[in-house]
């Protein structure tokens, strides 16, 4: 019976989250109350309040669902030496990215919810912050991964793996919003996967 119950806790969980990227979609984060969000999921204010104190906590939540499998695939996919070098291993992780948005519907509305859908201000500044510091540990693996392409003599010109590190995490960040942004997928998202081979591409010898 208490094994039930958890797993109806979760389910009601879960369902509260899928409401609230349905409705942060159409309303934005900002203009979006609990009562809206209770509604869509079919439950009262009160459960939604057993399982999230606030709205940032809601959308903590759904960040997670899909930033968190991320951050696990970055680590597996830039760190793990295999068959694959260096440099390639930066492309399979970006290009990745790139195929889990073409792949998932849920992954896709939450990267437009984060990038055009929320004011990080107020009660969200804390929810932004976070999502630097997430930047920041990613700039990292690959700055890590860009010195062990360095090591490895596969590297084209003068810059540091930190600069090129960096420089990656410019073009990928505005790569990211502007395919997002294509909504009718006919302008960038066709396109993406080749530039991001341009681009690793130009830092190999």
């Amino acid at each position: 019976m208490v094994r039930k119950t958890k797993e109806d806790a979760e389910l009601t969980r879960q369902r509260i989250i899928d409401a609230a990227r349905d409705v942060f979609l159409v309303r934005g984060v900002s203009r979006t109350s609990m009562e809206q969000v209770a509604t869509q999921a079919g439950v009262t204010r009160g459960a939604i309040y057993w399982h999230f104190n606030n709205k940032t906590d809601l959308l903590y939540a759904l960040r997670d669902r899909v930033f968190l499998p991320l951050i696990d695939r970055m680590d597996d996919t830039l760190l793990v030496e295999g068959s694959t070098d260096p440099l390639t291993r930066i492309e399979n992780f970006l290009s990745g990215t790139i195929k889990v948005l073409n792949d998932s519907i849920e992954t896709r509305q939450t990267y437009e919810i984060m990038m055009l859908k929320c004011e990080y201000v107020d009660e969200f500044e804390a929810v932004l912050r976070q999502m630097i510091s997430t930047c920041s540990g990613i700039i990292e693996n690959v700055r890590l991964t860009y010195e062990r392409a360095q090591v490895k003599g596969l590297l084209a010109g003068d810059l540091t793996p930190a600069e090129l590190a960096m420089d990656t995490h410019l073009f990928f960040s505005g790569l990211l919003h502007m395919w997002v942004k294509d909504i009718e997928g006919t302008q960038l998202r066709p396109h993406a996967l080749a530039m991001i081979k341009t681009h690793i591409n130009l830092r190999r010898k």
